[in-house]
């Protein structure tokens, strides 16, 4: 999986776009006008993720490097759960994780002991 420094820019894009979504499906209940009403995230936006998007997709070197950059230094104050469900969505996985029979795994066998 990707580490806070492993991101380049097309992962990291991908990263951000996923984590707009996660957090855009957390829900709040409001009260309008007596009525409670369940109203969407908008931690996306408090972190400024539309901007840190755009800045990913800008057509300067110089502003993807630093959104890459911003956007490293974000990923490392998530959640382990919020960074999960990232992963999930993105189909990502950590090989070190995966049991022996994950077909994904790229662990070998343990030498037989002698």
């Amino acid at each position: 999986m990707v580490s806070g420094d492993g991101f380049n820019e097309e992962t990291a894009l991908q990263a951000a776009e996923a984590l707009t979504g996660v957090l855009a499906r957390r829900t709040h209940r409001r009260k309008v006008m007596g009525q409670e009403v369940l109203v969407p995230g908008q931690l996306g936006d408090a972190l400024k993720l539309p901007q840190l998007i755009n800045r990913l997709k800008s057509r300067q070197q110089r502003q993807r490097d630093r959104a890459v950059e911003e956007f490293g230094t974000l990923w490392e104050t998530l959640s382990h759960a919020t960074r999960d469900q990232v992963w999930r969505q993105l189909g990502w996985y950590d090989p070190r994780e995966l049991s022996w029979e994950d077909k994904r795994s790229n662990r070998r066998p343990a030498p037989p002991d002698s």
